[in-house]
C-alpha cells in the first residue's frame, strides 16, 4: 500500500518590503511521503518570496516534469518556474526555454558541493539561483506544527519568521542572478 501524503494548513500574514507586497495567504500544503519537513519549509518560504495571486504548487515530487511552485497567466503561459533542491541542468534549460523566470532555492547541507558540480552547466543559463542558510532552514521546520499561523517579513536578504513556537530568521545567498 502506498503512503499519502500529510496535509499541513499554513495562515501566513506576509509583509514583504522588497517588493512592497503585504498579503494573507491561507496554503495548504502536502508533504510528499519522501519529502522531509526541511524541504516543505524551504517551499513554503519561496512561495513568500514569490507570492502572487497567480502562484501555485504543482505536484511536485510525483511529477518530475513540473517545478515545485509555478506562476501562470490565464492563458497557460509560465511566468515563473521555482525549484527547490538541486535540479540538474538540464531541466532547468528546458525550464529557462518555457518560463519568463526561473529561480532554484536550495537549501540543504549539500547545497555547496551540488553547486560546485553544476555551476558550470547552469551559469550560461537565465537562471536565478539562492542557497537558502541549512542551519536556519532546520530551525524553521523545527517549529512546524499540522495548523499553523506565522508571519513572514522579508527585508533584504533575509525572511523574519514568527509563530506560537516561536521565531528565526532565515537568510539566503545570491549564487547566481
Amino acid at each position: 500500500m502506498a503512503l499519502s501524503s500529510t496535509i499541513y494548513k499554513f495562515t501566513i500574514t506576509l509583509s514583504d518590503l522588497n517588493r512592497d507586497y503585504y498579503q494573507a495567504l491561507n496554503l495548504t500544503v502536502a508533504l510528499h511521503p519522501s519529502e522531509n519537513t526541511q524541504r516543505m519549509m524551504a517551499r513554503v518560504l519561496a512561495y513568500c518570496l514569490h507570492a502572487d495571486e497567480h502562484l501555485q504548487f504543482t505536484k511536485g515530487l510525483s511529477t518530475p516534469e513540473e517545478p515545485d511552485i509555478w506562476c501562470k497567466t490565464l492563458d497557460g503561459q509560465t511566468l515563473s518556474w521555482i525549484e527547490i533542491g538541486e535540479p540538474a541542468a538540464d531541466k532547468l534549460k528546458k525550464a529557462s526555454r518555457v518560463a519568463k523566470e526561473v529561480w532554484v532555492y536550495t537549501f540543504n547541507s549539500k547545497s555547496a558541493v551540488w553547486w560546485q558540480q553544476e555551476q558550470a552547466k547552469i551559469s550560461p543559463l537565465a537562471v536565478y539561483v539562492r542557497q537558502f542558510n541549512w542551519p536556519e532552514i532546520e530551525t524553521l521546520s523545527a517549529m512546524l506544527e499540522r495548523k499553523m499561523e506565522m508571519s513572514v517579513t522579508v527585508s533584504g536578504d533575509a525572511a523574519f519568521v514568527a509563530c506560537d513556537k516561536g521565531e528565526c530568521e532565515v537568510h539566503w545567498q545570491v549564487l547566481q542572478d
